[in-house]
């Protein structure tokens, strides 16, 4: 059963002519009477007396009310899509690591704002590997997340590297190893650790690292929130090992103090990873573009200047 058979059924039924449904579907009338004769075989049962007026029988009247349903969908299906296409989606759902959401993106999301006031956005802080199922899932359209290789290398996604940048320790002011310039992971494993929870590529990444160099991580609590990691720090002799931008405004806090690490030193890399078919699709494409310029403006201007003095001696 083809369209084209069911718009051809549909305007002989509305005109009560083969000859005046010619006008309609733009065909000459042998095209509609072979598209009305394919029907009725598939079907089993005429769907018109031939007489002088193409009048419907029980089997077309029943059908009737079908063959309507059916091509209304697809103009609805058409008009969804065409509006798709013209940028018209009602919202763009992003999953975003928390450093991202909280330095990077309300740029991003204020210029996207302007440029498609229409579209209602949605912003939802996740972990890594987390945001990343939810995209598969189909329940967010773009994720900014850790690249994760085992979960980003399928032939559909597309995965944009943001940038890289080192991990850190960070520190209480008065912490043993304050004492040196670039603390040696040695030295770092001696104590215990606030870690990120579970699903977030953090703790993967730093669980790794400690493993290839056969050395005991001694994870003491997990949070999930920046706050949270520098209100522990605070206490005492636990340390943690964060991404570069989230310590970006340490320096301003007496309390804390953030040491690089000693070589070979721990790198994770941001990516924006979204799927081929979204690309398609015009607000995306334009979001991705926008995180693409705006954060990387945003990444070369603030590793430029703003770790010095204090937190990185």
């Amino acid at each position: 059963m083809r369209l084209e058979q069911l718009q051809a059924f549909l305007a002989v039924a509305e005109a009560g002519s083969f000859q005046q449904a010619t006008h309609q579907c733009k065909v000459t009338q042998p095209t509609i009477s072979r598209q009305i004769q394919g029907l009725e075989a598939e079907l089993g049962l005429p769907l018109f007396h031939r007489t002088s007026q193409a009048k419907l029988t029980v089997a077309g009247e029943r059908f009737l009310p079908r063959a309507r349903k059916i091509c209304q969908e697809w103009q609805n299906a058409t008009a969804e899509f065409a509006d798709l296409l013209a940028g018209k989606q009602p919202e763009l759902c992003v999953a975003a690591i928390h450093s991202v959401s909280a330095h990077f993106l309300p740029p991003v999301l204020q210029q996207f704002c302007e440029d498609y006031p229409n579209v209602q956005l949605r912003v939802t802080s996740l972990g890594s590997d987390r945001a990343l199922k939810v995209l598969k899932d189909g329940l967010v359209d773009v994720a900014i997340v850790m690249n994760n290789r085992f979960l980003t290398t399928s032939p559909e996604m597309v995965v944009d590297l943001l940038y890289e940048e080192p991990v850190h320790l960070l520190m209480a002011a008065e912490h043993p190893l304050t004492r040196y310039k670039q603390v040696p992971w040695e030295e770092i494993a001696a104590y215990s650790q606030v870690v990120f929870k579970d699903g977030y590529g953090m703790q993967r990444l730093v669980q790794e690292k400690f493993q290839r160099h056969a050395l005991n991580l001694k994870p003491a609590i997990e949070l999930n929130t920046l706050d949270g990691f520098r209100g522990m720090v605070r206490q005492g002799d636990l340390v943690a090992l964060l991404p570069r931008s989230a310590l970006s405004d340490i320096r301003n806090d007496a309390s804390l103090v953030v040491r690089p690490t000693e070589e070979p030193v721990l790198s994770r890399q941001v990516v924006l990873v979204t799927t081929q078919d979204r690309l398609d699709i015009p607000p995306i494409q334009h979001f991705r573009n926008l995180v693409q310029r705006l954060v990387k403006a945003q990444i070369n201007a603030q590793f430029s200047m703003a770790l010095g003095g204090r937190v990185l001696e």
